[in-house]
């Protein structure tokens, strides 16, 4: 059993849940989607680059990382518990926290696209489950991620990790090849009208994380190169984005033609390969970040989407930048604020984040302080007894994305 520690995936899933939050506040007032969003400041937006230069590959990299830490989960933990955790903290929240929390997100998302005045004469029942639905928002990545596991459970019963034993060989240059399976998956298995659920490209990341790049030894060799996938994928992105500059980056042809897969294949390589070469160390800032990136990840949007309904119904004549600013940390803060409320208040806290009642050991340190004399200080543990109580608050960020995405790597 691994034990190793692999920190830059920490590193990997804050960093990406950030970009994610930024990618929101600038899609809030993007002029290419314009589909329950306030709209653009202009016909024109630089910003909005910004989307086609992360949207091809950011949900698919986390994909792959969280291949990567099912696997190592896996590693440590029987079926059943598989099973049992992943629905908790997968299903749940996604499913049932729906309908106890993320529905006010599904209210202003609504009432920004101006959906809301439509249903004024429906049941109000039928009005509740529909703000639930609309109120999925960042969860379908959760959702997907379930089915993904669930599905590779059939995948190990057959393949009995022969494949797996087999990926620990996988040279770099036919990483590289591989974009001619992201370009194929790219094309099936797609949704239409709600395009996020990409079935085809998202399930080839998941299960290359969890056969190729979960081991050490292919990291290691890929992080080799990184400065030449960075190359790639540089000169690939800037390509992409001048070239479909305007038009619709989150639909087909757009997103799954042959410099989008590109893109995003060698974005992931090259994010992998500097990161693991890089960024496998820690300090106050990024630890801190890894324990709060799931609260933020979840939460964010909620606050994003009630500042900016207000700031379009009430000052409508700010400059953009400092709507942008305005919108940007009301979203950080106020997920930081939810995800603290939140995870401590029972039951509550298992709805919407999937954690359950946990019983835990509690040690406690009893120091004897030292005679006049200068004799050295005696220090004892004791075990207290086993607590029975909800301690929602005690989980951090890094345990949730654990069981969400099998991050257990210490």
């Amino acid at each position: 059993m691994d034990n190793t520690r692999r920190i830059y995936l920490d590193n990997i899933r804050w960093i990406t849940v950030c970009i994610v939050v930024i990618y929101h506040v600038i899609y809030m007032y993007n002029g290419v989607q314009l589909f329950g969003v306030i709209g653009p400041f202009k016909e024109q937006q630089l910003q909005d680059a910004f989307q086609y230069l992360v949207y091809p590959w950011m949900m698919a990299l986390l994909y792959t990382v969280s291949g990567m830490t099912v696997r190592y989960y896996l590693e440590k933990h029987n079926l059943k518990e598989f099973i049992r955790d992943k629905t908790r903290k997968l299903l749940v929240p996604s499913t049932v926290g729906l309908f106890v929390f993320q529905w006010i997100l599904g209210y202003y998302n609504m009432k920004i696209s101006g959906a809301l005045e439509s249903f004024e004469s429906v049941p109000g029942i039928v009005r509740y489950v529909i703000m639930a639905i609309s109120g999925i928002g960042v969860l379908w990545y959760v959702q997907v991620l379930w089915i993904f596991s669930m599905l590779l459970l059939l995948v190990r019963k057959i393949e009995r990790d022969r494949i797996w034993k087999k990926g620990e060989k996988t040279p770099v240059w036919l990483l590289a090849l591989l974009t001619v399976f992201v370009y194929g998956f790219s094309q099936v298995l797609n949704t239409p009208v709600v395009t996020v659920y990409r079935f085809g490209i998202y399930g080839f990341c998941f299960f290359t994380g969890y056969f190729i790049f979960s081991h050490d030894e292919v990291v290691e060799r890929l992080s080799k190169w990184w400065g030449i996938f960075l190359i790639v994928a540089g000169a690939t992105g800037i390509f992409y984005t001048i070239y479909y500059f305007g038009e619709n980056y989150a639909v087909e042809p757009v997103l799954n033609n042959l410099p989008a897969c590109i893109y995003c294949w060698f974005s992931i390589l090259a994010i992998l390969a500097f990161m693991k070469k890089y960024g496998n160390s820690e300090n106050k800032v990024s630890r801190w970040m890894s324990k709060k990136s799931w609260g933020i990840y979840v939460f964010h949007y909620l606050p994003l989407a009630c500042v900016a309904y207000y700031l379009r119904s009430f000052t409508s004549e700010l400059l953009e930048g400092i709507v942008y600013i305005v919108v940007g940390i009301s979203a950080f803060a106020g997920a930081l604020l939810l995800y603290e409320i939140i995870r401590r208040i029972p039951i509550i806290c298992w709805c919407v984040l999937g954690l359950k009642k946990e019983k835990k050991d509690v040690t406690k340190y009893r120091i004897n302080a030292a005679a006049r004399n200068g004799t050295r200080v005696a220090v004892q543990k004791s075990k207290a007894a086993r607590t029975g109580r909800y301690d929602c608050h005690r989980y951090d960020s890094g345990s949730i994305w654990t069981g969400l995405a099998g991050f257990i790597h210490s």
